[in-house]
């Protein structure tokens, strides 16, 4: 594991499985909730996107970063789907209290994003920064009303991931020779076409801890008679998302309600509302043969349900800021992350503080309540 300056990584024994978890040389292990972050990383990477971020942030405070399991050095135990994303917070849940930490402030990337809402729902937690979250209501297959498509959530799951992206994880193949390459994908995918970065190669090396053993990435999937012919199944990473298990729109309930920072690009190749991973999107390009057509299977809306929820959020009392970086990918913390940082300082108390960082100067705030 490549570990950049100042980093350390170990493994917690916990009461449910053995987690690697990157920490910062010199931080404080006594340090109190409020002076915790605790960063979670999305689908297909672990805890070493984290790195730059965790360099960057203020020295008194205590940063660390979790593998989630079957993910960087985390053991890969087999994820039980039809809890949703249970298993992934309850094994953040188990951490937390190895660590002896009551709560902290969390922040959680795409897959991480619901990761940390579902915590939330769950147990206290200090404040969520939800950087391209997954929408609250899952990955594919609904309405923007959160609506189910189908029965079965066709076209959702691990049937939808392409074999030789998968194999080319499980080779660990670094190069940029295919499209389906972890290299390509990142380029692709997870930033814009104009980001570059030294570090590329200890990203791709990130992708490229995915198991994909039985249990883990992608899942499995089953048949269906509704278009395109797959369906989610029950075990595995992208099946924890599918409609069916899937639904954080709880939050809207939560008493008390801790602050939310709701980050993203607009340029977001992954979770937007014309997604290229929604396989009702690529049908409606004609990607993907015999699409039914926007009355039976629709794009699925994912930042505008997201929206939609957390307005509810604000109504019920809650504060939420949109900020919003224009031009930018999946991965607002590596493009922008001077702003990101700013806005994650803010989220959580820090700014006011004598060691105030610049303003940021990258970032539109939508919409933001108090």
């Amino acid at each position: 594991m490549t570990l950049l300056d100042g980093i350390t990584s170990r493994i917690l024994d916990t009461d449910r499985l053995r987690v690697s978890i990157l920490e910062r040389v010199g931080d404080d292990p006594s340090a109190r909730a409020d002076q915790t972050v605790v960063l979670v990383h999305g689908n297909v990477s672990s805890s070493l996107f984290w790195q730059e971020l965790m360099q960057d942030l203020p020295s008194d405070l205590r940063v660390i970063a979790v593998d989630l399991r079957g993910f960087g050095e985390t053991e890969s135990a087999p994820v039980d789907a039809t809890r949703g994303v249970r298993d992934f917070s309850d094994d953040l849940f188990a951490t937390l209290q190895a660590l002896e930490l009551p709560t902290a402030h969390l922040v959680g990337w795409s897959m991480g994003g619901g990761v940390v809402m579902q915590y939330a729902i769950d147990h206290p937690a200090l404040s969520l920064t939800l950087q391209a979250p997954v929408s609250p209501f899952g990955f594919g297959g609904t309405r923007r009303d959160g609506s189910r498509l189908t029965d079965d959530d066709a076209g959702c799951g691990g049937g939808g991931a392409n074999p030789d992206f998968v194999e080319r994880l499980t080779d660990r193949d670094t190069t940029d020779e295919s499209p389906t390459s972890p290299r390509s994908v990142f380029r692709t995918a997870y930033v814009s076409p104009d980001y570059t970065s030294e570090h590329e190669d200890l990203w791709v090396e990130s992708m490229n801890t995915t198991s994909t053993a039985t249990g883990n990435y992608p899942g499995d999937g089953a048949s269906s008679e509704n278009w395109p012919g797959f369906a989610a199944g029950t075990i595995g990473v992208l099946n924890t998302m599918a409609p069916r298990y899937f639904d954080t729109s709880g939050i809207v309930a939560l008493s008390p309600k801790p602050p939310i920072l709701w980050v993203r690009g607009s340029a977001d190749a992954i979770v937007s509302d014309a997604s290229f991973f929604d396989i009702n999107h690529l049908g409606a390009l004609g990607a993907i043969p015999g699409w039914p057509g926007a009355e039976i299977a629709p794009a699925q809306e994912m930042v505008s349900q997201t929206r939609d929820v957390f307005d509810a959020y604000r109504a019920a009392g809650g504060s939420v800021t949109e900020v919003v970086f224009e031009g930018v990918g999946h991965a607002p913390h590596l493009e922008r992350p001077a702003a990101f940082r700013r806005a994650l300082l803010e989220n959580i108390g820090y700014i006011g503080r004598p060691a105030d960082p610049a303003p940021p100067t990258e970032a539109i705030i939508l919409s933001s309540s108090d």
